[in-house]
Order: C-alpha cells, then structure tokens, then sequence
C-alpha cells in the first residue's frame, strides 16, 4: 500500500475568503522603464485585472504525500482541514494585492528531480515527469527554487507577436525565487516578480518569471530588475543559461530565448501575468478548449 503523510505548509501567504467564484481584482497601476528598447509594457496595463478564485485557500493548508518520494506514484496533493483535496492549480489564488503574488513551489533548490503539476489529473498534484514511462531528472542541480503561479496558463493556440510568434506550452506560468532559502516541495511563498525571461522550448513559449519572496532578507532591496543585478550581481545571466543548456547533455539543442535574448524588467513581468491569468480564466470558464488538462 502506498505510504500516505500531511504535512502543514509552510506559507507566508493570506486567508481568503470561503466562496469560490471568479471575481476581479485591481491589478497594480506603477509604472517604470523596459530595460531595453523598443518594449513598453501595453497601454490598457493598468486598467486590466486580475481573475481568481475565492475559495479554498488559508493558511493552514496542508500537503499530503502518497506514495514514496521518487517512484512513478508519487503524489504531493493539496488538501483543506476537512481533507477535502483542491487544486494548487486552480484554487490557490494568484493576486494577494500590492503587486505580490502566491507561488507554489515545485522544485526546491540544489536539487534535481522534475516536479511539476500534473495538469491532467484530478486536483491537479505535484509528481515527478516522466519520460518513456522513467522519472526525469536534471543533469545538474538548478540553483533556485522553482514553481508556478496559480490560476496562470500560457495558452497554446495563443501566438505572442512580441516572442517570434511562438505559441504557449500549455502550463502554468513558471517562477524562478532567487532567495537564499532552500524551499519544500508544494511551500505556498508571498512574492513579487522582477523580471521576466521569454524561453522558447522546441518552438513553445515558455516564460520564467524571476521572483523573490517576501521573507527573504533581501527583499526589500530588490523591487526591478536593476535591483537584481545589484544585489543578486550575474544571477540573471545564470538563470538565462541554465535554462537554455540544461537539454544540452541529453544530445538536444539548446534552448532559445525572445526579447533579444534578454531579461524584460518588473512591468514586463507584470503584463505576462496578467495576460496568462486572462487565459487561465476562460480556460475554467470554459471559453477556450483545455483538451485533456483538469480543471478540477
């Protein structure tokens, strides 16, 4: 029989309320300068807003392992007091206010196993990729922690003119949390974007949202991407060649990136999670085909 454990998260996330509907909510009205030329975040940016869902989430959600760790049944589910399971996915909200945001952690740093949401199954767990019926793994270590923005979805009937065209690969938004601490498996963080890479994975968009969380000891020194590159000096270089090298040892080519093959700054960063919280939510309203993704 498989092992079954509940673990309390930790999170420095915020309650929220107990009906779940979409609903909307102002999204963040500052501005500031691209970091490079000829990209100006949209005009209609700060009249947007942002969907979510009310329901389900507080801080005292708990994660619940089944299976064992690094077998092809494990399982880390979300689950309310009550046990009732939610979807990380769907029901943990994204928009807290004052430009931060709830990230879930899938990959803690230093290490090298793929976790990631499994988008097809029911209330959507976190579980090891798999590839030719084989857990996947890094070939090395990454070095930060990495996870998702709920109730995000990079659509991929939806082509980005900014990005070469390329469409979405059909995953939440990824976040890249450059802070000192290592992070758990399903760790629910406050935190606020920087900046943004535009990866392009055998032709799909695949952003990475460089983020930091709230209770990191740099926090409140880094709000944009210069910030970074003052306090976190060659991170972003770091991250872009990580990520476009890490297939490079399985015999693949290596990974591209849009924008110039540059990072984009904080408002950049701002507007691809507005616009992939557009397209998660006619994803659970239904307005746009999901095909086989959950969206229990």
């Amino acid at each position: 029989m498989a092992a079954t454990r509940a673990i309390a998260v930790a999170s420095n996330a915020t309650t929220a309320s107990a009906t779940c509907l979409l609903f909307k909510k102002p999204f963040p009205s500052k501005q500031s300068t691209l970091c490079f030329k000829n990209l100006k975040p949209a005009a209609s940016l700060v009249s947007k807003r942002l969907f979510t869902c009310r329901a389900i989430y507080n801080p005292e959600v708990q994660i619940k392992e089944e299976g064992q760790p690094e077998t092809l049944d494990y399982r880390v589910f979300f689950v309310e007091n009550s046990g009732k399971k939610v979807s990380p996915w769907h029901d943990i909200p994204l928009h807290l206010g004052d430009g931060v945001f709830n990230c879930i952690v899938e990959i803690p740093k230093e290490s090298s196993a793929k976790m990631e949401i499994a988008t097809d199954e029911p209330f959507t767990p976190i579980k090891q990729d798999t590839k030719k019926g084989k857990l996947r793994y890094y070939p090395y270590n990454i070095n930060w922690n990495y996870g998702l923005l709920p109730q995000t979805w990079e659509d991929p009937k939806l082509a980005n003119a900014e990005i070469e065209g390329a469409f979405g690969d059909n995953d939440p938004v990824d976040v890249v949390e450059i802070g000192e601490s290592r992070r758990k498996i399903g760790q629910i963080l406050k935190v606020k974007p920087l900046a943004a890479l535009a990866m392009i994975d055998e032709g799909e968009l695949d952003w990475k949202i460089v983020a930091i969380s709230l209770d990191d000891p740099k926090a409140s020194l880094v709000n944009d991407i210069d910030d970074v590159e003052k306090h976190f000096p060659g991170t972003l270089t770091a991250i872009r060649d990580w990520f476009r090298d890490y297939k490079i040892p399985d015999g693949k080519p290596a990974n591209k990136f849009g924008l110039g093959n540059k990072a984009a700054n904080k408002d950049y960063a701002l507007k691809v999670i507005t616009e992939t919280n557009e397209s998660w939510a006619k994803l659970v309203k239904r307005s746009v085909r999901g095909g086989d993704l959950s969206l229990v």
